[in-house]
């Protein structure tokens, strides 16, 4: 089946507003259990934990319970906080374990992907499996659920269950975007027990099509019933166990027990009188607020909207900003980063920006993130909570492992890991991996005595960063409304030094960029991320959603 032609799409789509409540995400089933959870007394934070379960099951190619969740949020009381909830390597998964698994284990060809290229490492030897067990880290969504509704939710993560539990065991009939998705797990799932679970007679659901997940719906059901513990504790993490070890992998139930999420410190930086917030390390957010701190010393945001000046400043600012991210951003309790987000350094990283494009590689080796697959949802509350939501397995369907009978598809994170010991994000046990994942958060009014928050996100491996700056100054630089802001083309760094641009810039603006020495490339919408927010401006609330993806935006 060929890729969606979003072009095609010409319906128009202004700006949300309400006064109770907004949900914003990338499936509209998803949306309504959302606001389904603000009608029945819940807050922005039930809603989040309610909408992101129900894209477990309307929109699985891109979320699962086997991966991670993180959250930036500001209660209705004042707190600005965030939420990490993401597992480690498992205690067994040294580089020597992995390296004598990867040259002994019969299946170790099938953890390397032809299409993804050849995963070699600086001595020429197989770097991380980019498939398979050992890709995959402590999965930290349910226990982030839990803890997101009991610490800042009015109801129980059973309330906030019941929507995709409905939708898994009754069916919904999937939608475009994401069926053009689902066709990957034809090739990637070869198990029975992951075939069953996800696939119809062998093949993926067709657009429209009614699908039906009754083995993920029963793990819905059990997390309901019992908590999260049954996954870190009890039978759910016995069957994650037990895929992985049968397949030659290193995750125990002594791994799944012992893990807790954690409540960091966001980082921030001050974007033309807007504060923007970000997660910091092992989340690549402090690329995000460098690329606006040098954006902000070259004055990107001056040049008109529509000039070719603008997309060169805020590219060659966002070119650097991912040099440095990706160099020095690891788990920061195995190694120290550097203040990436400070204005000295920024100043610095601006230095050798000129008119033309300059050649900056970025990248971690062998980690196949430029282009992950993600899900974010927004919700803003009359009380004033705004949260941004983010969830993952990485990779599409993860790691190729569904765990036994459960219908939980196993991440495979563990893909952004090095074999390299002198790498930063080189494998240890216990360490969190490089996460491409971060929400945002920003307060457009911080030195005025109005209240003015919004929630935000773009969704997409690299992209992310890279929409976060776009995203952030169209609205702050440019006032555009907040749906405006999301539809405007995008441009995008690419690890290949090319400037990828969506077809829909003008032309005239492309050949610019051309003379400017950027090697520009025109990439499909689906390229170019999943935008959504939701913002809270002295009690009106209103919300935007995502041109590019199957999305929409409730609000009551």
């Amino acid at each position: 089946m060929p890729a969606p032609d979003l072009d095609r799409f010409t319906s128009r789509r202004s700006t949300v507003y309400a006064t109770e409540g907004v949900v914003a995400t990338s499936q509209p089933l998803a949306a309504e259990a959302g606001v389904e959870s603000l009608r029945e007394g819940g807050n922005a934070f039930d809603a989040a934990v309610a909408t992101a379960a129900a894209l477990n099951v309307v929109e699985p190619t891109s979320t699962g319970l086997g991966g991670d969740v993180f959250a930036l949020y500001r209660t209705a009381d004042g707190e600005v906080g965030a939420m990490s909830s993401c597992g480690g390597a498992p205690a067994e998964a040294t580089i020597e374990n992995v390296r004598e698994s990867v040259e002994t284990h019969e299946d170790a060809d099938d953890w390397y992907p032809a299409d993804r290229g050849a995963a070699v490492d600086s001595g020429g030897e197989r770097g991380m499996p980019f498939l398979g067990p050992h890709a995959v880290t402590v999965p930290g969504t349910a226990r982030g659920w839990e803890t997101t509704v009991e610490r800042f939710g009015r109801g129980s993560l059973n309330d906030a269950l019941q929507p995709a539990i409905r939708y898994a065991m009754d069916g919904y009939p999937v939608s475009e975007v994401i069926a053009d998705s689902w066709q990957a797990a034809e090739t990637l799932f070869t198990d029975d027990n992951a075939a069953e679970a996800y696939l119809n007679d062998g093949r993926a659901p067709r657009v429209g099509e009614r699908m039906r997940l009754p083995r993920l719906g029963e793990s819905l059901e059990a997390i309901a019933a019992e908590g999260a513990d049954v996954v870190y504790e009890g039978r759910i993490g016995e069957a994650i166990a037990d895929e992985i070890q049968s397949k030659g992998g290193f995750l125990t139930t002594d791994d799944l027990a012992a893990f807790e999420p954690t409540f960091p410190d966001p980082v921030s930086t001050r974007y033309h009188g807007a504060e923007v917030y970000e997660l910091p390390p092992n989340n690549q957010g402090l690329v995000a607020l460098e690329a606006l701190n040098i954006a902000s010393e070259v004055d990107a945001g001056s040049h008109p909207l529509d000039s070719p000046e603008r997309v060169h400043s805020f590219a060659e600012a966002t070119k650097r900003a991912f040099h440095d991210g990706h160099r020095y951003i690891t788990d920061p309790t195995y190694e120290d980063v550097p203040p990436l987000a400070s204005t000295d350094w920024a100043e610095r990283r601006a230095a050798d920006i000129d008119a033309t494009a300059s050649d900056v590689t970025f990248g971690v080796p062998d980690s196949q993130a430029e282009d992950a697959d993600t899900v974010l949802l927004c919700v803003a509350d009359a009380a004033g909570n705004v949260v941004s939501f983010i969830n993952s397995r990485f990779a599409g369907f993860g790691s190729g492992l569904v765990a036994g009978d459960t219908g939980i598809a196993l991440q495979n994170r563990g893909a952004s890991f090095s074999l390299d010991p002198d790498h930063p994000n080189s494998l240890e046990p216990g360490k969190r991996p490089f996460h491409t994942l971060i929400p945002g958060l920003v307060d457009f009014a911080p030195d005025e005595s109005r209240d003015d928050w919004a929630a935000f996100g773009v969704m997409g491996g690299f992209m992310q960063p890279q929409g976060h700056v776009q995203v952030v100054s169209n609205v702050v630089d440019y006032d555009l409304p907040l749906q405006a802001a999301l539809d405007l083309p995008r441009w995008r760094y690419r690890e290949d030094g090319s400037l990828a641009i969506e077809g829909r810039m003008d032309g005239n603006l492309t050949t610019k960029l051309a003379r400017m020495g950027h090697d520009v490339r025109v990439l499909p919408p689906v390229q170019f991320g999943g935008a959504q927010i939701a913002r809270n401006s002295e009690g009106v609330l209103s919300g935007a959603t995502e041109p590019r993806k199957d999305g929409t935006v409730v609000g009551y």
